[in-house]
């Protein structure tokens, strides 16, 4: 994990702030309703995996040790088995009865390769009547066209720090369509600058459609958005719902 967004805590303890649980945390909460066992991929500082642990047995996986250290001291974190792995190659050796990868966490993962191998970890800690749900950003609404410094400056309230000021920037590269972006805050009180450099990658439906089929996974819905709307060619987001074959 080189990436700073993720592993340096300075930054990590804005992710929350930026990140705050909102329609994708809601509509998740409510799909895991039935699930006696949930396995988050990519949790992060763990807001969704704690809120579900309640009733119902949790693990989570991230690779951020700094992520982690958050997610473990979160109300409800006491109940979820936090482990830190890489989602392209973890195995736990147990099956669950709902695989969630939310957070546009599929997007890390910049090659077909390794998007491959995140699809077979899903299918291979799936139930036989599990079900999983991944989300990722349209490449076709060009998003990234709003992170540059103009369009994405905003002020930060952090309960220690104060004012902090925030913005991205980008550069894509159209022949593998992988966009760097990068995140700067300046903390208002000392002037002091964090920065990181992060990159993601914006596969179509298309590409990942085949590799769920060929990983033995079953698409029973596409969504559009987080709101339950069906996929259209410029929804905001691709978000797959299915089962194992």
């Amino acid at each position: 994990m080189t990436d700073l967004l993720y592993s340096d805590p300075d930054l990590v303890q804005f992710y929350d702030i930026e990140n705050e649980g909102g329609v994708d945390f809601d509509y998740c909460v409510g799909f895991a309703k039935d699930a006696g066992s949930v396995l988050d991929l990519g949790c992060g500082t763990g807001q969704l995996a704690a809120a579900l642990a309640d009733r119902r047995s949790v693990t989570g996986v991230d690779p951020a040790p700094a992520m982690l250290d958050i997610a473990r001291r979160k109300a409800g974190g006491l109940r979820v088995d936090w482990v830190e792995a890489d989602a392209r190659n973890v195995r736990l050796g147990r099956r669950f009865d709902l695989v969630i990868l939310t957070g546009h966490a599929f997007q890390v993962f910049l090659t077909p390769e390794d998007r491959e191998a995140v699809l077979a970890t899903i299918a291979a800690h799936l139930a036989a009547d599990g079900r999983f749900i991944f989300d990722t950003r349209n490449p076709a609404t060009e998003e990234w066209l709003e992170w540059t410094p103009d369009r994405s400056e905003r002020e930060l309230s952090h309960p220690r720090l104060g004012t902090v000021r925030a913005w991205n920037d980008f550069r894509r590269d159209p022949a593998t369509g992988v966009v760097t972006y990068s995140t700067h805050c300046v903390i208002s009180d000392s002037g002091r600058v964090l920065s990181a450099e992060s990159k993601i990658a914006f596969p179509v439906k298309e590409s990942f459609a085949q590799m769920l089929d060929e990983t033995g996974l079953v698409v029973e819905a596409w969504l559009g958005n987080w709101r339950g709307e069906p996929y259209g060619p410029t929804s905001p987001e691709i978000i797959p719902i299915g089962r194992l074959r």
